[in-house]
């Protein structure tokens, strides 16, 4: 990829993608942000221009008659005064960039966040023919900071604000049974990630023996993923614990909340890489945890799935991992040529959430209170996927999200309601 390949890029995709946000989304501002987005699949990290000042610097260029010289000590005075310079010597002081201060502003708040080093991974099959892992085959992953920092000027010369990071992907050391190579597990397709930092106890919990329930399972070259097939039962046997759910207006703790982490973290994956997806589904409202918006995927079973085709020419094999906060799907098998790239998220229809809203019900002991839902604003999302698969024509497939918004909600029990009392009361 080279330097000015990236602005390039976004000015081929605005054509389309453009006319069809202004065609679908009139109330989107049509204002540019100063505001400079670097993304990299569902990364997005932000930066103000204005806040880097050192990032501007100018140079002092001497020119004799227009053509450039080397200044004679002669001309300078104490090393700053310059005296009456000879007829058609010309001092300049030229505005530019400070393109080392650039990239250490770059690694400090871009590489550290998308940089990583490669995993090492056994994968072999145990003796009673189940699939075990030893060791985590998680991509390295490298921002190639010189090349950042040209795009970045590129695009601040170009009053362009959306630049998509040039990164290098590192496959991990990998040594896999043989058996397994014949179906087609040779290498890393693609990673789900997603990061539920400040979750309560119970819904770690929870997000734990979802993930453990997809570690080595695997998917054969053209079938149908569905996640709610091999997640199973949720509840206490299968080893949840309550946490909230949303339910219907309602936000409740149920057996299993927390699990549409492990739903968003495995559709992440095949959705950035271009796997087909044949069912997906996102949040009746906006979870803090699924940010950016527009890039979940909920599941209650059986009533909402998330599902894909494995149309890649092996099978896909699962492995579920943590880190700290973080989890991960690793997708094992057999690339392709295909190409795909994400854009969004284009947000609008921005609402203020309504009312305050108060509940008297039977459901809880009389005299105490439950809130079953928070202020939360209402939003719609669109991304737009852009895959180009063996030299065919590029596929453009938008995924809207909807996200409603949400009062604040307290039920307060009560013995029994009169029939004259309404069911609720708006604050």
């Amino acid at each position: 990829m080279n330097k000015f390949q990236v602005p390039k890029i976004k000015f081929q995709i605005g054509t389309w993608y453009l006319a069809l946000v202004t065609l679908l989304m009139p109330v989107v501002a049509s204002a540019a942000s100063p505001t400079l987005t670097f993304r990299h699949n569902h990364y997005l990290i932000f930066l103000e221009p204005y806040e880097y000042a050192d990032w501007y610097s100018s140079t002092e260029e001497w020119t004799y008659r227009g053509d450039p010289i080397k200044p004679l000590a002669e001309f300078l005075v104490d090393g700053d005064t310059i005296p009456a310079l000879p007829e058609g010597v010309v001092r300049h002081s030229v505005p530019g960039w400070d393109k080392d201060v650039i990239r250490r502003t770059l690694q400090d708040k871009v590489s550290s966040v998308i940089d990583r080093e490669p995993g090492s991974v056994v994968i072999k099959k145990s003796s009673t023919g189940g699939i075990v892992f030893e060791g985590v085959g998680l991509t390295g992953r490298r921002v190639r900071l010189d090349e950042a920092v040209e795009v970045t000027i590129a695009a601040l010369g170009q009053n362009v604000s959306d630049i998509v990071l040039p990164v290098d992907e590192i496959q991990p050391e990998m040594t896999i049974d043989s058996s397994l190579k014949k179906i087609g597990i040779k290498e890393v397709v693609t990673v789900g990630e997603s990061d539920y930092s400040g979750s309560p106890l119970a819904r770690k919990h929870n997000i734990n023996v979802g993930l453990n329930k997809f570690n080595g399972a695997l998917v054969e070259q053209g079938a149908e993923f569905s996640f709610n097939e091999i997640l199973g039962p949720v509840n206490r046997s299968t080893g949840y614990k309550p946490e909230l759910v949303i339910l219907g207006d309602k936000t409740l703790p149920e057996y299993g909340g927390g699990l549409c982490q492990v739903s968003t973290t495995a559709y992440r994956g095949v959705w950035e890489y271009g796997f087909p997806i044949s069912k997906r589904r996102n949040h009746s409202f906006a979870v803090s945890y699924y940010s950016p918006q527009g890039t979940d995927a909920t599941i209650y079973p059986p009533h909402y799935d998330m599902k894909f085709i494995n149309d890649s020419p092996g099978a896909l094999l699962i492995q579920t991992y943590t880190d700290g906060n973080k989890a991960y799907y690793i997708y094992y098998g057999t690339k392709d040529n295909r190409a795909s790239e994400i854009i969004g998220p284009f947000t609008w229809d921005h609402r203020s959430p309504p009312p305050d809203r108060t509940e008297y019900t039977t459901e809880i002991p009389a005299g105490t209170t439950r809130k079953a839902g928070g202020r939360v604003r209402g939003l719609k999302a669109a991304w737009f996927r852009v895959v180009k698969k063996d030299e065919e024509e590029e596929i453009v497939e938008p995924v809207y999200s909807v996200y409603e918004a949400r009062p604040e909600y307290i039920q307060i029990g009560i013995v029994d309601a009169p029939d004259e009392r309404p069911s609720w009361l708006g604050g």
